[in-house]
C-alpha cells in the first residue's frame, strides 16, 4: 500500500525542490515515475534534472525515450509504468489511476497557485478516504522540509 507524502511548495519553485528530493529517491535505491500533466512541464523538469548541480547526476529519460524500462527515473503523462518504479512523484496534482501499487507516493504542489492548492485538499481527503498512510510536508526558509502532519 503506497505511502503518500505531501510536499507543499512554497519557497523554492519545482524545478529547484524536485531534483533535490529526486536525489534522495535515488539514493534510497527506489526506481521513481515522476508524472506531470503536460509535455511543457515535463520538459522543464527534464531541463532541471540534469542542470541544477553540476557535481550531481540523477539517470533519468521521459516520454518517447528508446529505453524507458532501463531508466531509475522517468517522466510522462501518462499512467504507464515502463521502469517498473516503486515510488511515484505526482506534480500539481497530476492524478494516476492507481496509486496504490506503489510503495510510495511524493505529491508535489505549488502553493502559489490556489487551483493547485485547492485539488490538493480534495487529493488529501480522498486518499485519507482510501485509508493511505499520509503526510503532509513544508518547506522551511532554507528550502529543507519540515513535517507538519
Amino acid at each position: 500500500m503506497a505511502e503518500i507524502r505531501f510536499y507543499h511548495l512554497q519557497r523554492q519553485g519545482l524545478e529547484e525542490a524536485l531534483p533535490k528530493l529526486m536525489e534522495k529517491v535515488h539514493q534510497a535505491g527506489l526506481r521513481a515515475i515522476i508524472k506531470a500533466e503536460n509535455k511543457a512541464l515535463i520538459d522543464t523538469l527534464d531541463k532541471a534534472l540534469w542542470t541544477y548541480d553540476a557535481n550531481s547526476f540523477i539517470p533519468h529519460d521521459k516520454d518517447g525515450c528508446k529505453h524507458p524500462a532501463e531508466q531509475p527515473v522517468f517522466l510522462t503523462a501518462t499512467d504507464e509504468n515502463p521502469n517498473d518504479a516503486n515510488a511515484l512523484v505526482l506534480i500539481n496534482a497530476a492524478s494516476y489511476e492507481e496509486i496504490e501499487k506503489f510503495d510510495r507516493c511524493l505529491y508535489m504542489f505549488d502553493g502559489r497557485d490556489e487551483v493547485i492548492v485547492s485539488q490538493a485538499r480534495t487529493d488529501w481527503k480522498a486518499y485519507k478516504e482510501l485509508g493511505l498512510e499520509m503526510s503532509y510536508w513544508q518547506q522551511r526558509e532554507n528550502g529543507g522540509w519540515e513535517q507538519k502532519a
